[in-house]
């Protein structure tokens, strides 16, 4: 599926009947052939968004999977890069990926670091996050930023409701609702639990100072708006 060297239908049906963790171990050899993994044009733009910020010194992938991340890290960090995941799956594809860089197992839930980063950067995982978990996230991340530190992720613009875009992930979020009500262990993924509002107030309530920029390479909508913003997130002080 989405590809020759994608993961079959039936190895998609396994990994959405069992945990998140199980599901990313089971599907890491093939992850990075299917469109779950963030676009590098979006890494890409992410990393020309962030580059007038910069240089940084350490730097951290927060749900890193297989390390795409790196991309954004790579150049922008004169220091060491770490990435962290609950899945040892997606880490044994990291390390494979990008043998210089550290790899942690950890729940993000309950990060281990102490002001030991200058950058942190997260990319296509809040949605594995509840929004009554982001406080614990948010949290962790900013216990492991420096004073001055900055934690970035980009978020797509809502789609308009005419859209078909906007009812398939209206539907998904839906079926996974009903997955996880009669099925367990459950499978924590919804596309339409993060509006930019309730980001900025989480991370706000965490300490951070929080601005947005646009991400001009993604493009603009046809009323003009920006395709993709960046979420920057301050720790105060440094």
């Amino acid at each position: 599926m989405f590809s020759e060297r994608g993961p079959s239908l039936w190895e998609l049906a396994v990994q959405a009947l069992s945990s998140v963790e199980r599901g990313y171990d089971l599907l890491a050899p093939k992850f990075d052939h299917t469109p779950f993994r963030t676009p590098d044009h979006v890494l890409d733009a992410t990393a020309d968004a962030l580059r007038p910020f910069g240089p940084f010194g350490q730097g951290l992938d927060v749900c890193c999977g297989t390390g795409a991340g790196m991309r954004v890290l790579g150049p922008l960090c004169d220091g060491r890069v770490t990435g962290v995941d609950f899945s040892s799956g997606m880490l044994e594809q990291a390390r494979r990926a990008h043998p210089d860089a550290g790899w942690v197992r950890a729940d993000v839930r309950d990060l281990p670091f102490r002001e030991a980063f200058d950058l942190a950067v997260t990319f296509g995982a809040l949605g594995h996050v509840l929004p009554s978990e982001r406080p614990a996230l948010f949290g962790g991340v900013y216990r492991a930023l420096r004073p001055g530190g900055l934690f970035a992720f980009p978020v797509g613009a809502p789609p308009p409701i005419a859209s078909l875009q906007y009812w398939a992930l209206l539907g998904f979020d839906v079926v996974m609702r009903v997955r996880n009500a009669v099925w367990r262990p459950p499978f924590v993924m919804y596309y339409r639990t993060c509006p930019l509002h309730a980001l900025r107030s989480d991370l706000a309530a965490a300490g951070f100072t929080v601005t947005t920029v646009p991400l001009t390479a993604l493009g603009t909508r046809e009323d003009g708006t920006p395709r993709g913003r960046l979420v920057l997130a301050r720790k105060p002080g440094g």
